[in-house]
Parts: C-alpha cells; structure tokens; sequence
C-alpha cells in the first residue's frame, strides 16, 4: 500500500468516525474506571505500526461469533469482564469494564460489524481507531477476518497481544 493510499484510508476513516458520533461525543465522557487488563504498551515503544490484520477460522456459525460480539450477555460470558453494548447502528459500548469504549458504526447481522473503538485510558482523548470484523462461512465454520487500523504509533503489541489473549483464546473456548 502506497502512502497517498494510506492517508486517504486513515481521512476516510476518520470522517466515517466523526459521522458516526455527531455530537454524542461529548456526552459520553465518564466510564467507571477499572484495574488493568494486564500489559500496558510501553511508553517507550516505537513501533510505528497502527494497524492490526488476522484471518482466523472458527468452527460455529456467523451468527454464533456475531452475537458473541454484539450481545452485551454473551460479551460478558466470554471475556469474564462488565459489558454495556448498544446493538444498534451508532449505538455506544463500553466493554472490558470501561477500558474498551466506542460506538458500533456499521452493524450487518452475521455479515460485518464495524466499531469506533478506542482503549479509554491509553490513547489520547478523542482518539479512535476502527475495528472492522468481516464474517464468511467456510467449510462448516466461519473464517473470521479483522482489520484493526489507525490506532496511535506505539500500541500495536499491547493491542496484537489483547486480540489473543482477550478475544481470540476466550472466544474458541466459548464457542466449542
């Protein structure tokens, strides 16, 4: 991906963000404030990386791993941890106990679910990157593909290491 391609994709993700919150935004500020979910990136890390992709295959249904993200129950189920999910389009959610907080952008049941999404206490304020989840079924299962873009320069291992430990791992055991 050239650099100009880059740009464009971080304005367009942006304004689909900006689009998306209006002016709830401001509204929505004040999350309980809960213990670490374990590593915190470094401050010191210069891993320039701001964007995060996996293709991994599940053996339950689109719907199965759709409701597993979208429904605030079944959210809590699998991680272990206090989630508030709106299940509507633009609808706020504030998961892991207010350390992950956004807004669902784009929901298309069992198909895709798009999310401004931002780690409450690590990036700067008003800061979101966006977490898009694309469903297939594939050989009995679903082949899950997740493109995590534009969060801020120094994040990429404490999130790549979050995905597994937090989403990826929790998830197989909960869906067989």
């Amino acid at each position: 991906m050239n650099d100009s391609a880059l740009v464009c994709s971080r304005r367009q993700a942006v304004a689909g963000i900006a689009v998306a919150f209006g002016s709830a935004l401001s509204a929505r500020r004040a999350f309980a404030q809960q213990p670490s979910m374990g590593q915190q990136p470094s401050e010191n890390s210069s891993d320039p990386r701001t964007s995060i992709h996996y293709e991994l295959d599940f053996k339950s249904s689109p719907q199965r791993f759709y409701d597993a993200i979208v429904e605030q129950k079944q959210f809590a189920a699998f991680t272990g941890m206090p989630a508030t999910i709106d299940a509507t389009a633009g609808g706020p959610f504030s998961m892991f106990g207010g350390l992950v907080v956004g807004r669902n952008v784009e929901l298309v049941p069992n198909q895709r679910i798009v999310q401004a999404w931002r780690l409450s206490k690590e990036f700067p304020e008003g800061t979101y990157s966006l977490v898009k989840f694309e469903l297939k079924t594939e050989d009995g299962g679903t082949r899950i593909v997740l493109d995590h873009t534009g969060f801020p320069e120094g994040h990429f291992e404490h999130l790549d290491i979050g995905w597994h430990s937090h989403y990826w791992d929790p998830l197989r055991k909960f869906l067989g």
